[in-house]
């Protein structure tokens, strides 16, 4: 293996600031001629070393996976983080890691990164064992957006309350969610919409309710209104999110799509019937229909 640039992290949203520290090792890399390598964990940290807090990712690792790579690193590296791994010292890990496993020439970190047991090793010390084993350490600062810091804990928090622009812009693209089309109780085709049923992957998810949405499917997109909810008309209990993709025909299930959130349409209510559930259904298409033509 040749010497690599790595540019290592979380990357939980993949937002702008984690793209500012991947781009820095792709140039960095190129300029050196040598392979960049993105090196990032799973599962998160957090479900291993705090599982008791159950916070939800804002991407599951495959979404994540998908856009990293779609940056232009040479290589994306998946470290699986266990308990024994959470056992690392900061200078196992810098020794047996990065110098050792990746012969890492300059490494690429933000100024919050912490690692080793107990998050005992930081950006400065970081450096300093680059020292020790031969490597370089680049530290990229935080980003800022208006006065507020970028951060996946601000940014899951702005698409748990619903605040999907603000969250847009410090990810630097539309929230969105990826994931699994599962079998559904066939609900929407009963009432003349059929719909995807999605199962997310543990991703943070915005507030119940009705959206105009787009979905991707590989490199084709399409417009949809998606549901995010319990079937509160029919008694049930269990949140469901399902869209209803308009003009489409094919067969999806167990496929992997993503979802893109234009605007939320309103929220998630009971009907007395379901001759009113159709025709708010109707009105909802509509709507979602004018505002993705609007753009």
């Amino acid at each position: 293996m040749k010497n690599t640039v790595l540019a290592i992290g979380i990357f939980d949203g993949v937002h702008i600031g984690h793209r500012r520290i991947i781009s820095a090792a792709i140039r960095e890399a190129k300029k050196r001629k040598e392979e960049s390598v993105v090196i990032t964990f799973d599962p998160h940290p957090s479900k291993i070393l705090k599982p008791h807090m159950n916070v939800p990712s804002i991407m599951s690792t495959s979404h994540r996976l998908k856009l990293i790579c779609g940056l232009g690193a040479d290589r994306c590296c998946v470290v699986k983080f266990d308990k024994k791994f959470s056992k690392f010292t900061p200078k196992d890990f810098a020794g047996k890691v990065l110098a050792g496993k990746f012969k890492a020439s300059k490494v690429f970190i933000g100024s919050n990164f912490v690692f080793g047991k107990g998050n005992s090793g930081n950006a400065l010390s970081l450096k300093k064992l680059g020292r020790e084993y031969g490597f370089e350490v680049k530290v990229v600062p935080m980003v800022k957006v208006g006065r507020n810091i970028v951060s996946s804990t601000a940014i899951r928090r702005h698409i748990i309350r619903g605040r999907l622009d603000e969250a847009a812009r410090m990810l630097g693209r539309p929230v969105s969610v990826y994931g699994t089309v599962v079998s559904g109780k066939r609900r929407g085709r009963l009432l003349g919409y059929p719909t995807a049923n999605i199962d997310p992957h543990h991703e943070a998810i915005p507030p119940a309710g009705v959206y105009a949405v787009w979905v991707r499917r590989g490199k084709k997109r399409y417009g949809g209104a998606l549901f995010i909810g319990k079937r509160s008309t029919f008694g049930e209990k269990e949140t469901v999110i399902e869209v209803h993709i308009f003009d489409f025909q094919e067969f999806i299930y167990r496929e992997d799509i993503e979802v893109e959130f234009v605007k939320r349409l309103r929220g998630a209510r009971k009907f007395t019937d379901r001759v009113k559930l159709v025709e708010q259904i109707r009105r909802d298409d509509i709507q979602a229909k004018k505002i993705l033509k609007a753009g």
